[in-house]
């Protein structure tokens, strides 16, 4: 017998919040269609209905489809019915009804199209603004700005729907009317507050964006920290087992051997590092095939074992380290993708090396950086079997 799945209460749309919604965003064309077409002639009611009494007709539908907002955002939270569906038609309800409406103004010549521009491209740069927000995992928060300049933009609509047929190029009509001068000075308001509030959402995610770099700059730095300790901590486990080390690094170009030689006294374990990058330098200085290099590339398990043992037999080190790897950003070969590193650690006692295939992510440095933390912490455990 199935069992009864439970459905996550965000995922739900059929609640009554959600339901207004729609209602609400199916009742746009019918504001539309009874300020702008003819329907009391359709209806046998032409001399009854001038365009002020469609206007009058509109503006109610136009103030209840508003007033909806306030009840589904009423149900959700009551019912504790707050779905993902509901946060993202909700907002888009809303603009759609602004947008819709200050389309409309212009078409009837009540409203010049500069306001509606400025309104429509604050909406496009906020919604870009949040997607690159949502791909970072963060939301920025409306701020009361926006609340207000979404009610002072239907107070706005509300009263120049009112004063339907008067011409805003009529110097005398406009003086003459305090209705109409109150309507645009509600739409100053609502296009003062419509900018604050988008250079508050820009405000908000350049914060994000600097607070984001920050907390990067400050795990690399720990990082570092960290890195400098564990090298400190290996030349200690050195210095106790009177050993003395060499590197040999291909995507790390020394990093591991520069991390050792940070610390004061250093030079009395490590001998030195051989940072080999061209294939020519792996064969000359550490002994690798080449004929193996041309064929299989560098980023192996053969490639890390000839490393290795090149470096031990190039010097008077005890113990030797190896990395070969792809960092990044491009490099990457089938089957073996960016973060891909291959380490090999020997001893002189050691008859073969053990070699790790390792995966990191990140960026170069990352990936860089966390070569250089495995090669840290690998490297002692190697040492104390010694």
């Amino acid at each position: 017998m199935a069992k009864d799945t439970v459905k996550n209460p965000e995922d739900r749309l059929n609640t009554p919040a959600n339901i207004v919604t729609i209602i609400r965003v199916c009742l746009i064309p019918v504001f539309v269609v009874a300020l702008l077409s003819p329907w009391p002639a359709l209806f046998g009611l032409g001399d009854a209905f001038s365009n002020h009494e469609k206007a009058i007709v509109a503006t109610v539908i136009f103030v209840v489809i508003s007033l909806t907002d306030f009840l589904d955002g009423y149900l959700a939270r009551s019912r504790n019915e707050i779905t993902t569906f509901g946060k993202f038609m909700d907002p888009l309800a809303d603009k759609m009804l602004v947008i819709a409406a200050l389309l409309v103004l212009v078409e009837l010549d009540i409203l010049p199209s500069w306001p509606v521009i400025i309104i429509i491209a604050r909406e496009f740069i906020v919604s870009g603004i949040r997607m690159l927000a949502a791909n970072q995992g963060v939301v920025i928060a409306a701020s009361w700005y926006g609340k207000f300049k979404t009610t002072f933009q239907i107070i706005a609509i509300v009263l120049f729907l009112l004063k339907e047929g008067v011409s805003s190029t009529e110097v005398t009509g406009v003086l003459a009317d305090p209705l109409y001068i109150i309507a645009w000075v509600v739409m100053l308001i609502a296009l003062v507050l419509t900018i604050i509030s988008m250079v508050d959402y820009i405000n908000g995610f350049i914060k994000m964006l600097n607070s984001n770099k920050t907390e990067d700059q400050k795990m690399e730095l720990d990082l570092k920290e960290q890195l400098k300790l564990e090298s400190q901590n290996l030349l200690e486990l050195l210095k106790d087992k009177d050993l003395k080390i060499i590197t040999a690094e291909s995507l790390t170009g020394g990093l591991i051997s520069a991390y050792l030689t940070s610390i004061p006294g250093s030079s009395e374990v490590v001998v030195g590092g051989v940072a080999s990058y061209a294939y020519e330098l792996k064969r000359d200085a550490l002994k690798v095939d080449y004929d193996n290099l041309l064929k299989n590339g560098a980023v192996n398990g053969e490639t890390a074992t000839q490393m290795v043992k090149g470096a031990l037999d190039l010097s008077i080190a005890n113990v030797a380290v190896a990395v070969t790897g792809i960092a990044g950003p491009g490099g990457e070969e089938p089957g073996k993708p960016v973060g891909t590193v291959f380490m090999g650690i020997m001893s002189d006692k050691m008859e073969v090396p053990d070699i790790f295939e390792l995966h990191f992510t990140g960026n170069r440095d990352e990936i860089r950086l966390q070569t250089v933390q495995a090669a840290l912490e690998i490297l002692p455990k190697v040492i104390e079997t010694y």
